[in-house]
């Protein structure tokens, strides 16, 4: 991630400590690292298996046609073709990975494993005095220039990312900044790399590797390489960048040593995501990550697909899929009645319609050529606690919140109707399948509404503190909270005798949802911002670009008005189905937005805004109906008994307890706010309120989260092969700087300690794999405890690709193989065994 300039906190990299960006998954499409990986669930042992498997249409490579061109959608151009530097991208990555040497890849666990294509062996040769590294490199690999790979590159990339030349602009150097020397070995095949000091994660070093001929200065490093390299050796080379049309051509590698490419090109063809479904229905792309809405369109295509040739059926989902009889009878009547004015409104409304439920129609049908495969990303989304002002920085109330949380149902929430496994991620650090994890959330403890609510009692927030003033000389930010903080470090070394375990779940009454404090960025009046229109729903009138009615048979005036009785009546029908549970969801009682206009209508026809008169079934004279209407000005009446909202909510010292919550507002972020919505009810029901705020996406990360801008945030992280390397500048302890800033690394949540510092530290200095892992599992666990962070789930992975398209799709896990991607042969067994049925 670039350095992001911070108001209350300086995003940046510390002396002496290694440079190491992780690239934050902030909304729908995440920038990965070529180590990331994904899984959730307990374990830690070699049995353990990714909570999801893989969904690539799995195929060898005889039953793989040869040739043929895969479109494949990326979210931009890359603006770099270096990964090192900090602008790098999805895309980068991706054609890093299709053409440049992976010295060690992940398996579909996870883990790393020597690249054959590339390695005959790697290995820690010696220990002492210093660790030493051979490679053994495979015989015949070349760069597509013919020169050999060897020692030379080796020693261009280290002196590039080793920090110590600052022409270089480097995004990361970890690792880099810890090797002594490299030099030729035995032979030209050979390269020994010997460390300062001893160094765990070596094998993420050289991945991907560049030919010196890029490395070699720095400004072929940080100009040359932005838009072309000058040599590759990867199953594919660079074939062609279109700055014009975005396009990036991949084309099959003739002096590629290993197996080759299936594939004669891939192009990577740049289009937004919520622009990917029109793309696919168009025959624009084969194979593109996806979000759920498109997903649940694509689904919906199949379904209707099996069910009959299209232009046979009309279809129950899409645009105008929601209009009552009464919105379409409506609608025609006012199109041809005798106000000019509303008729041509309304018939320009219907024209649209018309075009787009043609338009979805069409796309549909091309959708359904389509299949959906999934897993879970390479990426988790976690709860930032900003720990560094308010209410938040003390420990206990941190706590609370995570307390109040029901990790479970909030992964449900976004996973199961995807049909994914719904568990809550356990770990920071790893995930399942991989050696390191283990489930360490018992470090804080699961959610306990009794137990929140004595923690932030503990903290000094109690009903009715709000209207309790301090008490004289007790100074802002009282100084008990002070001393907490520094008792913390003696208090986190109890952490691990601490697991709280939680025994009672929450009741109807505590998940009472709430709107209190929703505010969204750009509105000037928050209060009087209306609701957001709901979509339609069945046996709903929907608004006007919804609507679409048979054309008449007649067109007059008496006709019209003859329409709009029966259009009333209907309505009054649909309005008893709505009191009886039978009907509508929602809206108000009685009231309606006219389907051609889209004036409020009450009571049918009537379209004045006076109040009801006519008298109700059970009203008694004198006294208020339930959704009747009152002239304008008329008081609320009283309620039967008195509500002291100031006694209700937690207060401290004069203070209500209220967080700002920051959400994206985006198209791709509505699992994102429908998980915080979700947030915002489970700490209602223990006291705490949320001003909920909604952010466009462009301002979401750099101008809230990296700034230090908020009190609670959701976003995501991708994860790592290398946690003792990749995560520590995400955990590691916030500094001051010298002109008085905070100095916080990646570390968003500005909450750290010493102890996790020390042992990210000697994680990494550690050639003992299983020391190594145990002690990510000892950080982890206080990082748990310090609550700074909360993991909820792993994001799920969809991607949409042709039926044919074999070996590609969602990963999970695992590295793209990049030479067995092709198309199916015909006839040739599917990827489950079956035989092919076209």
């Amino acid at each position: 991630m670039a350095q992001v300039g911070a108001p209350r906190g300086r995003t940046g990299f510390r002396s002496p400590r290694s440079r190491t960006l992780r690239s934050v998954a902030t909304l729908g499409s995440a920038v990965l690292t070529l180590s990331v990986l994904a899984g959730c669930s307990s374990g830690g042992s070699d049995d353990d298996q990714p909570t999801a498997a893989q969904d690539n249409a799995p195929a060898t490579r005889d039953r793989v046609a040869d040739g043929g061109t895969l479109r494949w959608a990326v979210d931009a151009m890359p603006t770099t073709l270096n990964t090192f530097q900090a602008d790098a991208d999805g895309a980068t990555t991706r054609i890093a990975g299709a053409v440049l040497p992976a010295l060690h890849t992940l398996d579909e666990r996870g883990r790393p494993r020597l690249n054959p294509d590339y390695l005959e062996s790697a290995e820690v040769i010696e220990t002492e005095p210093r660790q030493v590294v051979l490679y053994k490199l495979h015989q015949q690999a070349v760069w597509s220039n013919g020169r050999e790979i060897g020692a030379p590159d080796f020693v261009a990339q280290w002196r590039a990312l080793s920090g110590r030349n600052t022409a270089y602009w480097t995004a990361r150097n970890a690792g880099y900044d810890r090797i002594e020397k490299i030099e030729r070995g035995k032979s030209d095949l050979e390269v020994r790399v010997t460390f300062a000091k001893p160094y765990a994660d070596w094998r993420a070093l050289f991945t991907p590797l560049y030919p010196k001929e890029v490395m070699g200065t720095p400004d072929s490093f940080n100009d040359g390489a932005r838009t072309a390299l000058k040599a590759t050796a990867g199953p594919f080379l660079l074939k062609s960048v279109d700055h014009d049309s975005g396009l990036v051509t991949l084309a099959r590698n003739p002096r590629w040593w290993g197996q080759t490419s299936k594939l004669d090109s891939i192009v990577l063809t740049p289009v937004p995501r919520v622009e990917r479904a029109a793309a696919l229905a168009a025959g624009k792309l084969d194979l593109a990550d996806v979000d759920r809405s498109a997903a649940e369109r694509i689904a919906l295509a199949v379904r209707d697909a099996r069910s009959g040739p299209a232009g046979t059926r009309a279809l129950a989902h899409g645009p105008g899929a929601g209009i009552s009889p009464a919105a379409a009878l409506r609608s025609w009547a006012l199109a041809h009645g005798s106000d000019e004015e509303q008729a041509a409104e309304a018939q320009a409304a219907r024209e649209q319609n018309q075009e787009a439920i043609a338009r979805y129609a069409k796309e549909q049908s091309g959708l359904g050529r389509f299949v959906v495969r999934k897993s879970l990303e390479p990426a988790y989304t976690q709860l930032s606690l900003n720990g560094e002002t308010g209410p938040l920085s003390d420990d206990r109330v941190r706590r609370a919140v995570a307390r109040a949380l029901d990790r479970k149902e909030l992964a449900e929430t976004v996973l199961k109707p995807l049909g994914l496994p719904a568990q809550p991620l356990g770990s920071h650090l790893a995930l399942s399948g991989q050696a390191a994890y283990a489930d360490s959330s018992d470090a804080l403890g699961e959610q306990d509404t009794k137990e929140a609510r004595a923690l932030l009692a503990d903290a000094g927030w109690v009903p009715g503190g709000a209207l309790k003033k301090p008490k004289a000389g007790t100074k802002a930010g009282s100084e008990a909270t002070k001393k907490d903080a520094a008792k913390e470090e003696s208090a986190e070394k109890k952490s691990d005798d601490k697991t709280a375990r939680a025994g009672a779940a929450r009741t109807a009454e505590d998940d009472t949802p709430t709107n209190d404090g929703l505010y969204i960025v750009g509105d000037d009046k928050p209060g009087d911002r209306p609701a957001a229109p709901a979509a339609p729903a069945a046996g709903r009138p929907a608004r006007r670009a919804d609507v679409l009615a048979p054309a008449p048979a007649a067109d007059t005036a008496f006709q019209s008005a003859a329409l709009l009785r029966q259009a009333a009546a209907l309505d009054m029908i649909t309005d008893t189905e709505t009191d009886t549970g039978t009907g509508r969801l929602g809206g108000e009682s009685g009231r309606r937005e006219d389907a051609a206009t889209g004036t409020q209508d009450k009571g049918g026809a009537q379209t004045q805004a006076e109040p009801r008169t006519e008298p109700q079934a059970g009203a008694r004279p004198g006294r208020p109906v339930a959704g009747a209407y009152a002239p304008r000005g008329t008081a609320a009446p009283a309620p039967g008994y008195a509500v002291d909202t100031a006694n209700q909510a937690l207060g401290k010292d004069g203070k209500a307890l209220s967080l700002r919550f920051v959400l994206p507002s985006g198209p791709g972020s509505e699992s994102l706010r429908a998980v915080g919505d979700r947030i915002v009810r489970m700490l209602d029901a223990v006291g705490i309120r949320t001003e909920v705020t909604k952010v466009p996406d462009d301002s979401f990360f750099k101008d809230h989260i990296a700034s230090g801008d908020y009190d609670l945030a959701l976003y995501s992280w991708p994860a790592t092969a290398y946690p003792a390397t990749d995560a520590r500048p995400i955990y590691a302890k916030p500094e001051p700087a010298s002109d008085g800033s905070l100095l916080v690394e990646q570390n968003y949540a500005r909450v750290g300690t010493d102890r996790i510092d020390q042992l990210f530290d000697q994680a990494a200095a550690t050639l003992d794999e299983d020391e190594a892992h145990d002690l990510v599992r000892q950080a982890d666990a206080r990082i748990w405890a310090a609550a700074g962070s909360i993991p909820l789930y792993q994001r799920p992975q969809l991607v949409v690709a042709k039926p044919d398209v074999v070996n590609a799709g969602a990963w999970g896990l695992a590295a793209p193989r990049y030479q067995d991607i092709g198309y199916k042969k015909p006839g040739s067994p599917g990827p489950a065994g079956e035989p092919d049925k076209n």
